[in-house]
C-alpha cells in the first residue's frame, strides 16, 4: 500500500456555494408559444389542412394565438382564429398541450381548436379578390373590415373562413398571407366584437360584376355586401340554435359540449376533440418529476391537557419537564396517572436510563421505591429488550437477559422476567437446537409410552425472550418467505424465452436470470460492480413483459441504479427506495387486493433490511411474484433488529448466485482483501489509495480538513463537495461533530442562524431511525429547514431539525452504507481502535469510487481488526422459523 500522502497546503479552498434555484417550463418545443402572454409568439409553418388553399401551407411563420392582448383578438371572443397554423387545444392559462402539438401549433385560450376552413367558391361572385397581395390590408375606412356587429373573427394570417352565399370565392386561391374576411368561424362567439384581418387583405368582388371596378367602387361594393351578410347573420341568431340542427361535424359537437359545460353537466376538458392519430404511436415516457416532499410526519401531538398533567407529575418527581411531551406521546392521555401508579414507566421514554427512573420513583414513592419492586423489574426487562433491539437482536437468550437484569440491580431476575411474561409485556419462545437428539419415531413412541415424552422433554431447547413487535415481524417474515419459496412463480414467458434471455447475458448474470426463471426467491451476492447483473435481470424481465421493479436502501442508490438502467434502456427506470415503495410514494402502486402491482422485485442493499421492513415487503408481494435479494454480505448489517440477508444465506433455503464480477482497480483489490480478512498492500500508481499517518486527535482533524479542502481537489481532481469523510463515531475529539465543525468553518463559514445551519451546508437528514439521507441546506423559513436531498426537496419542520438533521461533511460508516462518493477520507483516530471491525473497515473503505485517503492513527489495530474482529453476533429466530416450512436447497 502506498504510504505517500498527497502534498497539502494551508490555503483554504472556496466555500461550497449555496444551490441557486432556477426554473423553466419544460417540454415545449422551439417555436411553440404558451398561453397567457401579452404578445404573439412566432411558430413554424403548419402543414396544410385538408380543404384549405395552398396559401396556408406556404404561409410564413405565423403568430400563435395567446390569451393576452394580441393584435388579432377581440375582447369578448369565445374562440381564437387560427394564426399561422391550426391552434392546439388548451385550457385557460395552461400550456402542456404545446409540447405535443405539431410544429407551429400553440396552446390557445379556448376549449376547442380554432381552425378555419378554406372558403368555397359561390357561383356568380366576381374575381376581384384574385389579384390581392398578401400583407396589403388597409387600415381604417379603407379596409373591407366587417361592421361593428360582426359576430365572427377573421383569420389572422391563416386559411380563409368558410364563405356564405354572396361572399368572394377567390380566398382559396389567394397568395401567401391572404385571408378571407367575414366568414363563419367554426365556433361563432355570440357577443364577439369586430375583428379585421391582421395579415391578409379582405378585398371582395360584387356578384355578377362584368367590368373592372375602380378602387373606390370596389370598396363601396364590398362594404355593401358585408352589411348584407351581417344582416343575414343577425336574422339567423334571432332564434336559438339547437345543437346539431344547423351545424354539423365538430362545430355541432363543440356547441353541445360548451352548453353541457355551461349547465354544469360536464366538467371543462381541454382535450375533448383531439385530432385522431393516423396510426398508433408509443407515447414518450413521462419524466419523473418529484414534488417537494415534507419530512415523514410524526404522530399527532398529545392534547395539551395531557402534557400539562404529565409535566406536573414530572416536576413532582424531580424529572426534567422537557420529557412531558415525549412521555405523554408514549403513555397516552392517561400518562399522568400511569406515572403515579408506576414511576418506572418513565423508562419507556427514549433516552431515559434505569438510574434516572429510580430517582424519579424515589421522589414520588419515597421508601416504597426499592430495587425489589416488581414494577421496576418488569420495566427494566422491557427496557433491556429495547436496548437489545437497537443493537440488532430480535430476542435475547434467557440467560443473557437475567444476567443483564442482575447488573441493573434486580435482585430476582428470573422472577422479574416471569412477571413481565405474565403481564404480557414480553413473549417467551422455546426453539429446538439443531445439535440435539432427534425425537423418537412414532412407533417407538407408542411402545415407550411415558419414556417417549421424557425423551422429547430432554431434547435441548433455547429459551428466548423478546418484544411482541419484533417477534411478530420475524414470524410474519418467515411465513412470507416460505410462501415465495414454496409457490410456483407466475408463468411470464416460456422457458425458452427465459433461456434466450439468459443466453444473451454474460457470466453470473446469466445464472441469475436462470435462477429467477424457476424460483420465487433468489439471493444474489457481490460487490459494487455486481449491480450490473440485477440490472441485466431487470432489462430481460421487462422484455419478457414482466412488471419488474428494483428497490434500494436510499435515494442515492436509487438514482445511481436508475442511471445504470437508463444507459441502455429507454423505458421507465422502475427504481424506488424501500421506504417509498412500502409507503406508496414511489413504485408501481398496489392492486385491488392491496399487493404491490409487480411481478418481479429486486431489492438491492439487502443487508440493510431489518425484520420489520423485510416482513412488510414479503407481505406486500402478490402470489406468483419473484423476489431477488441482492447485496454485499461483507458490509455492516441493518441499523434495525435482525440480520435477514445473513440468516437467509446461512439457511440455504433458496438458490444463491455469487457474482464473479470483481471490483476494478486498486480500490477493488484492497476492499476484496479486507472482505477475506486481510489488509493487503496494493499498488496505487494514480494515488487511488493514500495513507496519512497522524499522532493525535488535533493532527487528525487538521489533516482531514486539509485533505478535503485542498489536497484531494488539487491532486486527484475531486472537488470538496464530492468528497465524504467517514469516522467511527459521533462523539470524541475526532467524531462527526468535531470534524463537521472544522469542515464547516473551512468550507462554508457562517453564523448558523437557522438552528446552526446556513444555506450551502452539507447535511445528514435522518427521517427515521436507521435511515440517513445526505443533502444540502437550501434555505429556511416559517415552514422549517428546506433541504435538497438526492434531487428531492425536503422540508423539515423547525421543531424536528435538532433531532433529525446533522451536518454531513463527516458521517459514520452506518450512515454512509448504501452510498458511494468519488473520494472518501476515512479517519481512524487512536481512541477508535476498540470500535473497529472487519465489516466496519470493509464498509468505510468500500464507499470510495475513485480515491481513498486514510487518516491513520490506530497503528496495528487496523490490520488486527480486519483479520480478527468479525461482525458482532445477533440473536435472531428467522432460521429456526424457516426450517420446518422450507427444505434446505441443494448445494
Amino acid at each position: 500500500m502506498s504510504t505517500e500522502p498527497p502534498k497539502t497546503t494551508e490555503d483554504a479552498g472556496p466555500g461550497t456555494p449555496g444551490e441557486a434555484e432556477t426554473g423553466r417550463v419544460a417540454g415545449a418545443p422551439d417555436g411553440n408559444a404558451g398561453t397567457g402572454g401579452d404578445a404573439p409568439a412566432q411558430a413554424p409553418a403548419a402543414d396544410p389542412v385538408p380543404g384549405e388553399g395552398p396559401g396556408a401551407a406556404d404561409a410564413p411563420d405565423g403568430n400563435a394565438g395567446t390569451s393576452g392582448d394580441t393584435p388579432s383578438q377581440a375582447p369578448d371572443a369565445g374562440a381564437h382564429a387560427a394564426a399561422g397554423g391550426p391552434a392546439a387545444e388548451g385550457t385557460p392559462g395552461e400550456r402542456p398541450e404545446a409540447a405535443d402539438a405539431p410544429d407551429g401549433d400553440a396552446g390557445t385560450d379556448g376549449n376547442a381548436p380554432a381552425q378555419a376552413q378554406a372558403a368555397q367558391p359561390v357561383p356568380g361572385e366576381g374575381p376581384g379578390a384574385a389579384n390581392a397581395r398578401g400583407g396589403d390590408a388597409r387600415p381604417g375606412g379603407n379596409a373591407p373590415a366587417p361592421a361593428p356587429d360582426a359576430g365572427a373573427h377573421a383569420a389572422a394570417g391563416g386559411p380563409a373562413a368558410d364563405g356564405t352565399p354572396g361572399e368572394r370565392p377567390e380566398a382559396a386561391d389567394a397568395p401567401d398571407g391572404d385571408a378571407g374576411t367575414g366568414g363563419n368561424a367554426p365556433v361563432p362567439a355570440p357577443d364577439a366584437g369586430p375583428q379585421a384581418s391582421a395579415e391578409g387583405p379582405a378585398a371582395e368582388g360584387a356578384p355578377g360584376e362584368g367590368a373592372q371596378l375602380s378602387e373606390a367602387e370596389a370598396e363601396l361594393q364590398a362594404q355593401r355586401i358585408e352589411r348584407e351578410r351581417i344582416e343575414r347573420r343577425k336574422a339567423q341568431r334571432q332564434g336559438p340554435v339547437e345543437a346539431g340542427a344547423k351545424l354539423s361535424g365538430k362545430a355541432a359537437d363543440l356547441l353541445a359540449a360548451v352548453r353541457a359545460v355551461e349547465s354544469g353537466a360536464q366538467p371543462v376538458r381541454a382535450t375533448v376533440f383531439e385530432e385522431p392519430e393516423p396510426a398508433p404511436r408509443r407515447p414518450a415516457p413521462e419524466p419523473v418529476r418529484r414534488a417537494p416532499v415534507a419530512a415523514p410526519a410524526e404522530a399527532a401531538p398529545p392534547p395539551a391537557e395531557a402534557v400539562g398533567a404529565v409535566r406536573e407529575v414530572l416536576l413532582q418527581g424531580g424529572a426534567p419537564e422537557a420529557l412531558a411531551g415525549p412521555a405523554a406521546s408514549v403513555l397516552g392521555e392517561g400518562g399522568a396517572e400511569a406515572l403515579r401508579a408506576d414511576p418506572w414507566q418513565l423508562l419507556r421514554v427514549a433516552g431515559v436510563r434505569p438510574e434516572q427512573a429510580d430517582g424519579f420513583a424515589r421522589s414520588l414513592l419515597g421508601a416504597e421505591a426499592g430495587p425489589d419492586d416488581t414494577r421496576r423489574g418488569r420495566a427494566v426487562t422491557v427496557w433491556l429488550l429495547e436496548q437489545a433491539a437497537a443493537a440488532g437482536h430480535t430476542a435475547l437468550d434467557m440467560a443473557a437477559l437475567t444476567t443483564a437484569l442482575a447488573r441493573q440491580g434486580v435482585p430476582d431476575a428470573e422472577t422479574a422476567v416471569q412477571d413481565a411474561i405474565a403481564e404480557g409485556d414480553v413473549l417467551v419462545f422455546q426453539d429446538a437446537l439443531d445439535d440435539g437428539p432427534a425425537p423418537a419415531a412414532p412407533a417407538a413412541a407408542e411402545d415407550a409410552g411415558e419414556g417417549a415424552d421424557e425423551a422429547e422433554e430432554e431434547r435441548p431447547v433455547r429459551v428466548l425472550v423478546g418484544l411482541e413487535r419484533y417477534a411478530m415481524a420475524e414470524e410474519s417474515l418467515a411465513d412470507g418467505l416460505a410462501r415465495l419459496v414454496n409457490s410456483v412463480p407466475k408463468e411470464d414467458g416460456s422457458g425458452a424465452d427465459w433461456e434466450r434471455a439468459a443466453g444473451a447475458a454474460e457470466g453470473s448474470a446469466a445464472e441469475l436470470i436462470r435462477a429467477v426463471a424457476g424460483h420465487g426467491l433468489v439471493l444474489h451476492t457481490g460487490g459494487a460492480a455486481s449491480v450490473a447483473e440485477p440490472a441485466a435481470l431487470l432489462r430481460a424481465a421487462r422484455r419478457l413483459g414482466l412488471r419488474a421493479w428494483a428497490a434500494t436502501h436510499g435515494p442515492a442508490g436509487r438514482n445511481s441504479f436508475a442511471a445504470l438502467l437508463e444507459a441502455s434502456d429507454s423505458g421507465e427506470p422502475g427504481v424506488a427506495t424501500v421506504t417509498g415503495l412500502l409507503s406508496g410514494a414511489e413504485g408501481p402502486g398496489r392492486d385491488a387486493e392491496g399487493a404491490l402491482a409487480l411481478d418481479l422485485l429486486v431489492v438491492l442493499d439487502a443487508p440493510q433490511l431489518d425484520v420489520e421492513a423485510a416482513a412488510l415487503l414479503t407481505e406486500s408481494l402478490p402470489d406468483g411474484a419473484r423476489l431477488v435479494l441482492a447485496g454485499d454480505p461483507g458490509v455492516l448489517w441493518s441499523a434495525g433488529p435482525g440480520r435477514v440477508f445473513a440468516d437467509l444465506l446461512a439457511a440455504r433455503v433458496c438458490p444463491q448466485v455469487a457474482s464473479r464480477r470483481p471490483d476494478p482497480g486498486p480500490l477493488g483489490e484492497l476492499v476484496s482483501g479486507i472482505g477475506a480478512g486481510e489488509l493487503i498492500a496494493v499498488e496505487a500508481p494514480g494515488k487511488e489509495v493514500v495513507i496519512v499517518p497522524v499522532r493525535d486527535a488535533g493532527e487528525a482533524v487538521h489533516r482531514t480538513v486539509q485533505l478535503v479542502a485542498d489536497s484531494v481537489p488539487r491532486a486527484i481532481g475531486v472537488p470538496a463537495e464530492e468528497t465524504q469523510v467517514i469516522t467511527p463515531g459521533h462523539g470524541g475529539a475526532v467524531g462527526t461533530r468535531a470534524l463537521n465543525a472544522a469542515l464547516k468553518e473551512r468550507l462554508n463559514p457562517g453564523p448558523g442562524r437557522f438552528g446552526g445551519f446556513d444555506p450551502g451546508d452539507r447535511i445528514a437528514h435522518s427521517p427515521a431511525p436507521g435511515r440517513t439521507v445526505t443533502g444540502r441546506v437550501v434555505r429556511a423559513d416559517a415552514e422549517g429547514l428546506h433541504l435538497s436531498c438526492a434531487g428531492e426537496a425536503v422540508v423539515v419542520p423547525k421543531e424536528r431539525v435538532e433531532r433529525t438533521v446533522r451536518h454531513g461533511w463527516a458521517l459514520t460508516a452506518h450512515q454512509a452504507v448504501g452510498c458511494r462518493w468519488p473520494a472518501v477520507v476515512v479517519v481512524l483516530p487512536g481512541d477508535a481502535a476498540g470500535l473497529l471491525s472487519r465489516p466496519w473497515v470493509y464498509t468505510a473503505f468500500g464507499r470510495a469510487d475513485r480515491h481513498l485517503s486514510v487518516v491513520h492513527g490506530v497503528e496495528q489495530a487496523l490490520p488486527r481488526a480486519v483479520a480478527e474482529v468479525p461482525a458482532k453476533p445477533r440473536t435472531t429466530r428467522l432460521p429456526v422459523l424457516l426450517a420446518p416450512q422450507v427444505p434446505a436447497a441443494d448445494g
